[in-house]
Formats: structure tokens, sequence, C-alpha cells
């Protein structure tokens, strides 16, 4: 898939374009249960046609004291598993996924639309085309939540100042960033997507210890991880001060 990349973010959007996507009746039994044919998923997706495990784990360990009610965003959500998982469990009126892909966005909307999604659940999740690195909000308007996943590690290294300056920005006081890692590794490497990640730098691109208090940092059991993600996942919480 890398040939098709560019550093044009609208490069994703002719990833995404480039493989086709079935309606997610084929892959999905109902919400959150990958069906056994996992075909028609895009490269990046294999392995991943459900919630990964860590977010699982933070979210319902009992914690952290997320608020009864909050704002929350996916960046780079692809098909939305992640935002429709928030929306589910958090309960939460207003849960976000944004993609630069129309294509993305289109596949997402018809995983929302699929039937799959309690009706309660689906009514509080919007997918849009955004980028993210102009997204500019008020402060009454700023999240309480955002979730990186593949996001971090699907954009050049050389764009993740911007990103942590982005969500420096877009976090309200109080808010929450929960970042799962992966690749999480002790050298960097050249090639990617996905680049390499490292907990040093993300603590380097979010500006040190000004401004945010980790509360939470875990590399998760392997035993609840795919083979693809074992040794190479960790997740941390990061609260804006």
């Amino acid at each position: 898939m890398r040939k098709y990349l560019t550093s044009e973010s609208e490069s994703w959007d002719r990833l995404w374009s480039v493989f086709a996507f079935a309606s997610l009746d084929d892959h999905y039994q109902h919400a959150y249960e990958p069906h056994p044919r996992a075909n028609g998923l895009t490269p990046w997706e294999a392995g991943a046609v459900d919630v990964q495990p860590p977010l699982k784990m933070v979210v319902q360990s009992g914690e952290i004291p997320w608020p009864k009610e909050g704002k929350a965003l996916v960046p780079g959500c692809g098909r939305g598993f992640d935002t429709i998982y928030l929306a589910s469990t958090l309960g939460w009126k207003t849960v976000l996924g944004y993609d630069i892909s129309t294509t993305a966005v289109a596949a997402a909307n018809n995983f929302l639309q699929s039937g799959n999604i309690p009706p309660s659940v689906s009514a509080s999740v919007k997918f849009d085309v955004v980028d993210f690195f102009k997204l500019e909000l008020p402060n009454e308007e700023k999240f309480d939540l955002i979730y990186d996943y593949t996001f971090y590690v699907a954009i050049p290294p050389t764009m993740r100042p911007d990103w942590g300056k982005q969500m420096q920005a877009l976090i309200k006081s109080g808010g929450y960033l929960i970042t799962l890692m992966f690749p999480h590794v002790p050298e960097p490497y050249k090639l990617g997507p996905p680049y390499w990640s490292s907990f040093e730098n993300y603590v380097e691109v979010l500006g040190g210890a000004t401004g945010w208090e980790i509360v939470y940092d875990k590399i998760p059991p392997e035993d609840i991880l795919s083979d693809v993600h074992k040794g190479k996942d960790r997740i941390v919480v990061w609260k804006r001060v």
C-alpha cells in the first residue's frame, strides 16, 4: 500500500479507493463481532476488525473517572469501530469520528447504518471528512476525550509536533487523551506507515511535562493481544491540566 501514499493527506483517500469495500453486513454478524470471512477489508485493518483489547481494558477498568457526559473524538477513524465503541460504552451524546478520506467516512457510515448498531448509540455518533490538522475550536467546543490508535503512526514523523500542538489545542482542561501506542518499538525505523512510535517521542511532541499528567500507563498483557500486537503495544492516558 505504501506505493499509493505521498506526503499529501489526500493520498489516503486514493488508497482507500483502491480497495473495494463491501457492506459491513458481510463482515459482522452483530456489532463488534468479527465475521469469519474478513475479505474486503483494507490491508491496514487485517487482524483489526474489532476494537483493540487495550482500549476496552482502559475504558472498562474503573481506574479513570470518566465524566458521565462529554464530547469525544477519534481522528483517523477509518470504518469507525472505535468511535462506535466509545459511544456505546461511555454513553456520551457526542462522539465524533473524523477522517481525511471521503471513502473511509462512507465506509464508517455504512457500518453505522448497517442495522447492527443500537439506535441509542448511532444517534450519538457522527462521522465527517475533516482534516485534523486544520481543526480549530472555541474553548466551549473542545473535547473531553480524544482517542488515538493508528492515526499517530499513519502520519509522517515530521508531522508529529503538529499532532502534539493540536492535541494541546483541542482537549479541554481536565480532558483526556488515550494513546494506544503501536507499534511501540525500542528503536526508530524508516519505513511506514505504520511508522515507529515510542513513549519518549509522545512525551516530546506533547510538550514534555508541561500541560499533561499521565494517569494510566500500562503494557497490556499478551494473552489479550493478537499475535501482531504482542510485545508492541503500550497504552497511556494523559490528562490535560
